[in-house]
């Protein structure tokens, strides 16, 4: 009770601040094209705000870049940073399906140099934006995303630090260690059905043999896409929304960014 009087008092105080957080955010779709496939991302800033800041790159589930990842770029924009949502596979690519979802992340992710550069390319966007300070940004990314802005981190990219959420903590490869240079953070569901030990263990194992700078959370009885409050909605039991571990790892992740921003 206490908490909630606070938080509500401290908006009363602050009312004209507190409305224009949200009443401020600005949208606007970016067409751009890699390898001759178009490609529509989504950017989201509050022009409420005076000059450049850091800009943050949000990588889409392997549903496609639907409006969930859209409201975690307008999210971003309310907490004071640039968010652009990179499109990895192609103009109004979106399903509810986990075949096609399966067959359209395979497609990108067999080829890894194409899956790098595509999200590469997304973050060219963001950077070459005019309220974006070029010298400071970073990476999230959901599900297939996580694992996007791991390899984003293994590619060598010219980026503060990485955010993967249930991602699938994909392990560098020896010939990519001496390329990390961002700091990650990994949000992970410890009853994550898709994410094996082995594999966490090997994820790890890879990041210490680089000497790169890393955290993992893991949530203890948390499962798949922990984040998105629609997970129920396909279907499948490995997927469970978590509101503690949503809220958790979002904190962290504001905490990771005051760090890696200062």
């Amino acid at each position: 009770m206490h908490h909630s009087f606070v938080r509500s008092g401290f908006c009363s105080l602050a009312l004209l601040f507190c409305t224009s957080l949200s009443a401020e955010i600005q949208t606007q779709e970016i067409h751009y094209l890699h390898n001759n496939t178009p490609l529509k991302g989504y950017l989201s800033w509050d022009d409420s705000i005076e000059g450049k800041r850091p800009g943050v790159l949000v990588v889409h589930e392997w549903w496609g870049l639907n409006d969930y990842a859209r409201e975690r770029t307008r999210m971003l924009a309310d907490l004071g940073y640039v968010a652009f949502a990179v499109d990895m596979y192609g103009k109004d690519q979106i399903t509810k399906h986990p075949e096609q979802a399966n067959a359209w992340m395979s497609k990108i992710t067999e080829n890894v140099d194409t899956w790098q550069q595509r999200a590469q390319l997304g973050l060219d966007q963001l950077k070459g934006h005019e309220l974006v300070d070029e010298e400071k940004t970073a990476a999230i990314g959901y599900c297939f995303g996580g694992a996007t802005v791991m390899q984003l981190a293994y590619s060598g990219a010219d980026i503060d630090g990485v955010v993967s959420f249930h991602g699938s903590l994909p392990a560098a490869t020896p010939a990519q260690y001496d390329n990390i240079n961002a700091k990650i953070l990994a949000a992970h569901g410890h009853a994550d059905p898709f994410v094996s030990a082995e594999q966490v263990g090997a994820f790890k194992q890879s990041l210490e043999a680089a000497h790169a700078d890393w955290q993992l959370l893991s949530f203890g009885g948390v499962k798949h896409s922990f984040t998105n409050p629609n997970s129920s909605i396909y279907g499948l039991d490995a997927l469970a929304y978590d509101e503690d571990a949503d809220r958790r790892s979002w904190q962290a992740m504001q905490n990771f960014f005051s760090e890696i921003f200062r």
